[in-house]
């Protein structure tokens, strides 16, 4: 159920991979967050001019360069969004499958849903900045 008190939480969601995004996305919109979604730094830095984001999540890679990099880069943009890097994936049956059609084996274990989203909220509670 999600929480109406999340309802103006925005977070920039920099996912290249567009299945982990789109899964990601809806994880997050299911609790009531304002998402807006990207695999694109450029795409990310017009988000930037629309709203100021609450949180940056991002991966440890986004296509072209490191994760870290382009939180570095967004922070230029706008300095007081928080940021969580993603080093795993989210235990959802469609990466489980996807993995598992393609016979790869998936290292450390997949977080759940409830475990991201409550680091989500930890991270929301720390000074922005």
């Amino acid at each position: 159920m999600a929480d109406h008190s999340l309802l103006k939480t925005t977070i920039l969601l920099l996912v290249a991979d567009s299945v982990v995004r789109s899964i990601l996305k809806e994880t997050f919109q299911r609790e009531g967050y304002t998402v807006m979604a990207t695999g694109d730094l450029g795409d990310a830095v017009d988000r930037l001019s629309q709203c100021v984001p609450d949180l940056l999540i991002t991966r440890t890679y986004v296509a072209g360069l490191p994760g870290h990099e382009a939180a570095m880069y967004l922070r230029t943009k706008c300095q007081a969004m928080r940021v969580l890097m993603l080093g795993g994936l989210l235990d959802d049956e469609r990466l489980q499958y996807r993995a598992a059609q393609q016979g790869f084996e998936v290292f450390p274990k997949p977080y759940t849903a409830a475990a991201l989203l409550e680091e989500v909220r930890q991270v929301l509670r720390k000074p922005r900045g």
